[in-house]
């Protein structure tokens, strides 16, 4: 039997069985994850999938879960599903009173900025971002001093006292086109892109806006290195290797494809290559594979995050049993860190796809970095 710390959670979760009404009922997801959960997993697994959708039902809650989620979260009980920019346009417009939030700290914290109405839970609070965690609020305001006037652009990977004094976020998704943006709304050549240095530096050979960095990094993407992709050509020569922007630059010079995990998953779903490599978070492979059908072989490399594997059925089915974690964010930083996120969700959809030329990818241009 499953255990947690909580005897009220202890013992719904003892009631839980795999009942031939549990497997009817799950049997539509369970045909979506055959290949990745196993039959033995399955029958710990469904009963949970099955309370949870019926506990949401119960609470009018609904489960936002990134692409870095596990299968059985992204397919079980993911009402919707993606990447941060996607879930950040979600929590905004939903009518659900309360979000349960499939991923780390600071998209729960996005979350309860764009709906402070609403009750925000995050089912683990170790489950934070390296990268997050690199930039404080008090740092970024020592930043402007030194480059006054210049707008500031803040990956969407960080905290709310970071996002209330940004001027706009971006995701990987449209990090370019938000540069541009700024720069021409600013009247300047320069735009200070914070805190991941990798994509800022992947923008900057995208765009001829001068752009001053920040040394900080996903723990996840930065292990990757231009010898694994090598590897990966040389022991599968026809295999598409597609990367993620946070990743260095020599990586993603290396890939023959960049863009978000959105991004990312479409191009495999409409494109079928049969082998490809995904340069980021392992559940990425297993959840897209759902989607991709037959014939398309993943193939690893890929690095665990940590921080999202905190994130488990178990944990949101005590988080909506018992109404925890919830997140806040002090109403002051709210309306400050609003602007900043709605800016970037009023963006209008870039015109192609979310990725990267790889091409100038290809090409060295210098930014620089905050010291």
């Amino acid at each position: 039997m499953l255990h947690s710390k909580n005897p009220i959670v202890d013992e719904a979760l003892g009631a839980l069985a795999f009942t031939p009404d549990i497997e009817a009922e799950t049997a539509e997801i369970y045909a979506r994850l055959k290949g990745k959960v196993s039959p033995i997993e399955w029958q710990i697994q469904a009963p949970l999938i099955a309370a949870i959708n019926r506990l949401k039902r119960e609470t009018n809650a609904v489960v936002l879960a990134h692409n870095y989620m596990t299968p059985d979260i992204f397919h079980g009980v993911g009402d919707y599903v993606g990447d941060s920019l996607g879930l950040a346009r979600e929590a905004a417009k939903s009518d659900a009173k309360i979000i349960v939030q499939g991923g780390v700290h600071f998209m729960a914290e996005t979350s309860k900025i764009l709906a402070p109405e609403k009750t925000v839970l995050i089912p683990d609070l170790r489950a934070g971002c390296s990268l997050a965690s690199s930039l404080t609020g008090e740092q970024l305001r020592l930043i402007k001093q030194r480059y006054p006037g210049l707008p500031v652009v803040s990956y969407v990977n960080t905290t709310a006292d970071v996002k209330a004094e940004t001027d706009i976020c971006c995701t990987s998704a449209n990090a370019v086109q938000v540069v541009e943006w700024a720069a021409k709304e600013w009247g300047v050549d320069r735009v200070i892109l914070v805190p991941d240095e990798f994509l800022a530096r992947n923008v900057a050979r995208q765009t001829n806006i001068g752009i001053i960095a920040y040394k900080g990094a996903c723990e996840v993407h930065e292990r990757f290195n231009a010898q694994d992709i090598a590897d990966v050509r040389a022991a599968h020569p026809d295999a598409v290797v597609l990367g993620h922007p946070e990743c260095p630059p020599d990586v993603i010079a290396a890939c023959d494809f960049t863009g978000s995990t959105t991004a990312m998953a479409d191009y495999v779903t409409q494109n079928k290559p049969k082998q490809v490599v995904l340069i980021t978070e392992c559940s990425m492979a297993d959840n897209v594979t759902a989607d991709a059908g037959e014939g398309v072989e993943f193939l690893r490399p890929c690095n665990l995050c940590p921080h999202m594997k905190r994130i488990t059925l178990e944990g949101i089915y005590a988080s909506l049993l018992t109404m925890t974690h919830e997140v806040t964010v002090d109403a002051a930083i709210i309306d400050k860190a609003r602007l900043s996120v709605q800016r970037m969700i009023d963006m209008p959809p870039t015109i192609t796809p979310a990725r990267y030329d790889m091409i100038k990818a290809r090409h060295h241009v210098d930014v620089e970095l905050i010291s």
